[in-house]
């Protein structure tokens, strides 16, 4: 399976014109002919946040369907990043999942709000898992804070994930954090981390970029740097059970204890 992250710098508050960029990026992504391509979160506005009650998309309309003409215009597989989704009961940090065939296989609204970010004053938590799959290929979705709760990240691997995507907008503040956090996951739960950070900056923040594709042993098989770029690796399935077999720690966990 290849795998190119769209590390891609994002305009504060234009869904229009980050649209149009997306359509760019996939056209030069698809030069290389990736299985899956993947988009960082909140792609459509940034962290707007005090805007999104006039920005977000009304019940993920508009960004699954553009989401789902390029799946089925390119044949690729897209996880479409993040977007602020707006229901009649609030407003989510929401990803999508879209397959070859331009349907929706699955979405995944962001559990853990980011206070230093003030997501709790504009957006709600989500209540599910992140499960979704491409072909033969079981996956998982999380979004940025999400790797700091490794028991959530478990909760995924133990039911049978072997690729985990995170879509962020991490800050360069907290750079070494979103390394050692990703790779620290990838070894734990014995998966590939497939992590897709945006570029830049906004009004109030400058991001780390830094995307990374890390193997179940933690080796990093690509990392980008800081700006908007794009990162691409191929990923071996086979390795997940056979890593998994090396060194059973999910046989071995203390279910009795813990």
């Amino acid at each position: 399976m290849k795998v190119t992250c769209l590390q891609m710098d994002i305009d504060f508050g234009n869904p229009n014109e980050n649209k149009q960029r997306v359509k760019k990026e996939i056209i030069q992504a698809m030069l290389d002919k990736p299985d899956v391509i993947v988009l960082p979160e909140l792609w459509t506005t940034g962290y707007d946040l005090t805007r999104l009650d006039e920005i977000a998309d009304h019940n993920g309309t508009e960004s699954q369907l553009f989401l789902s003409e390029l799946a089925k215009k390119h044949q690729v597989n897209i996880v479409g990043g993040s977007i602020a989704k707006k229901t009649s009961s609030g407003i989510t940090n929401t990803m999508y999942f879209h397959d070859r065939l331009g349907d929706c296989v699955g979405e995944y609204s962001k559990v853990h709000l980011f206070k230093l970010m003030d997501e709790h004053l504009y957006l709600q938590a989500g209540n599910s898992k992140g499960h979704f799959a491409i072909e033969d290929a079981k996956c998982a979705g999380l979004i940025c804070y999400d790797i700091r709760f490794p028991e959530w990240v478990r909760a995924h691997a133990t039911d049978g994930s072997e690729v985990i995507f995170v879509v962020a907008q991490w800050p360069m503040a907290r750079l070494e954090h979103w390394r050692t956090l990703l790779i620290s996951r990838a070894i734990e739960n014995q998966c590939y981390i497939i992590a897709c950070n945006r570029a830049g900056s906004d009004p109030k923040n400058e991001f780390a970029g830094h995307s990374m594709i890390i193997d179940p042993w933690g080796e990093v098989l690509a990392e980008a740097s800081k700006g908007p770029t794009q990162l691409t690796a191929t990923l071996d399935l086979e390795k997940v059970p056979q890593v998994r077999k090396q060194i059973p720690i999910f046989a071995d966990r203390r279910t009795d204890l813990y």
